[in-house]
């Protein structure tokens, strides 16, 4: 018999806190705790999966803080991660290029193991039209340097923002990558740690498939 959404809500809610806790016990060094918690929150995951498409929604509330790409992200990243796809129309201004550019440090990172990312955005017709350019082909020879091939698509009829992991999660973000509000200055708390960073209200929607198509 199928479960309500509501059931399956607060089955994939505790799935989350466990993980949640068994990342703490591995930060800790205390393994073998991490190791049951790791075991008993992906069975129950795997509970709500089976069920059929999997939903959590996230409301960002204006001002908060410790949404940090890392902190946003980090329960969807594992070693099976080689290829991720984004679509954001938005990434042409300077701090929209370094948003991309700090998504894609935490890509790289273990415990992924990226291979090719892809990028589909819209192209800034005006004068920042170098700017983007020339940022977005640094960035790809950074990567290179990385061994990760980074793939860039312009589209002028883009509008939707979205993340997919080819290990079957998806992400959609209201306000795409540039949710984060500008510091106050540049020695204010947040500048560097985006945990601390105030951000901008949005929604984060999350979802599971089997299988994640290419956009």
């Amino acid at each position: 018999m199928a479960r309500s959404g509501q059931e399956q809500e607060a089955e994939s809610t505790a799935a989350f806190k466990v993980l949640k806790r068994a990342m703490e016990l591995d930060s800790e060094s205390r393994y073998q705790q991490a190791l049951v918690c790791y075991q008993e929150g992906i069975d129950l995951l795997m509970q709500v999966l089976r069920d059929g498409k999997y939903h959590r929604q996230i409301k960002i509330e204006e001002n908060a803080t410790g949404f940090s790409y890392e902190s946003l992200f980090q329960e969807y990243l594992n070693e099976t991660v080689t290829e991720v796809w984004i679509q954001d129309p938005y990434i042409r201004q300077i701090h929209q290029l370094y948003n991309f550019l700090r998504f894609c440090e935490m890509l790289i990172k273990r415990p992924c193991k990226v291979k090719t990312i892809h990028l589909l955005t819209s192209l800034d017709e005006g004068s920042g039209k170098e700017q983007q350019s020339s940022g977005l082909q640094e960035i790809k020879e950074s990567l290179k340097n990385h061994g990760v091939l980074l793939e860039l698509e312009y589209s002028s009829s883009v509008h939707d923002r979205e993340i997919r992991f080819n290990n079957g999660w998806m992400i959609k973000i209201g306000r795409g990558l540039d949710y984060f509000k500008k510091p106050q200055s540049r020695f204010s708390l947040g500048y560097c740690d985006f945990d601390l960073r105030p951000c901008h209200e949005t929604t984060v929607d999350i979802f599971h498939n089997k299988h994640t198509k290419k956009i």
